[in-house]
């Protein structure tokens, strides 16, 4: 018997373990089959909330945030980059990248959810800023990913310069924020069952597996 599943996914579009995390759910889910019917919500959440427009290098960033030397930093990326691989995505960040605002991307996520695109525009930003290195925050940058998900550009560029959705997307932000959640991914399923972290295939498909039979 086919099990109803909300699962809220909360996440940033600057996350690396994002990628490997929704990767590895979607993954489960194609596993799983007909067992769970699954609806992915892709929820707001910003790493660097006060990131202002032109960004910052990464390194620098990584240094003042968390400490890590450039050495660390430099061994960091290289863990992730081999986990984002074998999930089949290509991470090219490296000393000279940049961390920028990713607010605009998630109003713009939110409007692809209203039109049924979320997971392929969630896709195509991910592929913008970790492989292409491009700004997650600039309006031709978001506009094009749109148009590569299936939407409308113009519409996109309609929304950002228009600011429609900022205070819905700030709205759901301190509800993620309240709820205590201080890392991404992070997600809710059926509003009661939380998992947190960028998680492999296997573990996610234990876990849907479980909750399957448990409801």
């Amino acid at each position: 018997m086919t099990k109803p599943m909300k699962i809220d996914f909360v996440s940033d579009v600057a996350c690396p373990w994002c990628i490997i995390g929704l990767a590895g759910l979607e993954e489960a889910l194609a596993r799983v089959g007909d067992l769970v019917e699954a609806t992915i919500i892709l929820q707001p959440f910003e790493l660097n909330p006060d990131m202002p427009p032109g960004g910052q290098n990464l390194t620098e960033h990584v240094f003042q945030k968390y400490g890590a030397t450039p050495e660390q930093s430099a061994a960091n990326r290289e863990q992730i980059r081999a986990r984002a691989a074998e999930v089949g995505f290509t991470i090219a960040t490296t000393p000279e990248s940049r961390i920028y605002n990713t607010f605009d991307a998630h109003r713009l996520l939110h409007w692809a959810g209203l039109m049924g695109r979320q997971l392929p525009l969630k896709h195509a930003l991910f592929e913008a800023y970790f492989t292409w290195g491009e700004n997650p925050g600039d309006p031709e940058v978001l506009a094009a990913a749109a148009g590569r998900a299936g939407l409308d550009p113009d519409a996109a560029r309609e929304i950002l310069a228009s600011g429609r959705f900022a205070e819905h997307v700030r709205s759901l932000e301190r509800q993620w924020y309240e709820a205590g959640i201080s890392s991404v991914p992070t997600l809710i399923i059926n509003d009661t069952y939380v998992i947190s972290g960028g998680h492999p295939a296997d573990a996610f498909e234990r876990a849907l597996r479980t909750l399957a039979a448990e409801a």
